[in-house]
């Protein structure tokens, strides 16, 4: 009888997200880390906030996350 092989996490989701207790994803913006002049004060402090991933996406990244983010 063949062994079912386990699934493998991919890292770099796991380094970018993380889920909270309710199961939603949670993820940091994207613009923040250089070319940071051109920007607005407003815009960069509207960066510094995290969100959360569309259902959508969450369905395909839940996909490359088997075991979860922790």
């Amino acid at each position: 009888m063949a062994k079912k092989r386990k699934l493998k996490t991919k890292k770099a989701a796991v380094k970018r997200l993380r889920q909270t207790r309710k199961g939603l994803l949670k993820k940091r913006n994207a613009g923040r880390q250089h070319i940071l002049g051109k920007k607005t004060r407003k815009h960069k402090r509207q960066l510094r906030h995290s969100g959360y991933v569309s259902a959508t996406d969450a369905k395909r990244i839940r996909k490359v996350l088997p075991y979860g983010t922790h």
